[in-house]
C-alpha cells in the first residue's frame, strides 16, 4: 500500500482544474493499493486555483500571496493519513511544490527547475517515508 498524488490517478485536483493521468501509475495500481491525496485540497485551498511555487522558504501565488500555512496542514493532514495505513512509500507529482521530489520550480514562475523537495515531500521523507515520482516507476 502506498501514498499517491491523487492527480496521477486521474483526479481533477491541480491547481488548473485538470489531472495528470500517469500510465505507469495506472499499471502500478492494478498490483498496488494507492492511496489518492491532494495536499493542496486537504490544505483548505480550491481547485482550481492560482498556480503557486516555492521561493525562500515560503510557498507564493503568481500574484504574490503566501499560501505556505495551507501547504503545511495539507502535508500534515497527508502524514495522519499515512501513519493510519502504516504507509511506508508515496508516488508524488514531480516539480509540485506539495509533492515535488528532489525537484521543484524555482519560484519565478519562468517554468524552471532547482533541486529541492515540496513541503509534502520533506514532511514524508522527514518521518521516514520513502518519495518517489511518477518519473521513478
Amino acid at each position: 500500500m502506498k501514498l499517491c498524488s491523487a492527480c496521477l490517478l486521474g483526479i481533477k485536483c491541480r491547481y488548473d482544474g485538470v489531472d495528470a493521468l500517469n500510465e505507469k501509475v495506472l499499471m502500478l495500481l492494478k498490483v498496488e493499493t494507492l492511496i489518492p491525496v491532494c495536499p493542496e485540497q486537504l490544505g483548505g485551498l480550491s481547485t482550481p486555483r492560482e498556480p503557486a511555487e516555492i521561493r525562500d522558504g515560503r510557498v507564493i501565488t503568481s500574484s504574490g500571496k503566501d499560501i505556505t500555512e495551507n501547504f503545511k496542514r495539507g502535508a500534515e493532514e497527508v502524514l495522519k493519513i499515512a501513519k493510519l495505513f502504516g504507509i511506508k512509500e508515496a508516488v508524488l507529482k514531480q516539480g509540485s511544490p506539495s509533492c515535488g521530489c528532489g525537484r521543484i520550480y524555482d519560484g519565478t514562475f519562468s517554468g524552471k527547475f532547482i533541486k529541492g523537495d515540496g513541503i509534502t515531500a520533506a514532511l514524508l521523507k522527514k518521518h521516514g517515508i520513502k518519495v518517489i515520482t511518477e518519473e521513478d516507476l
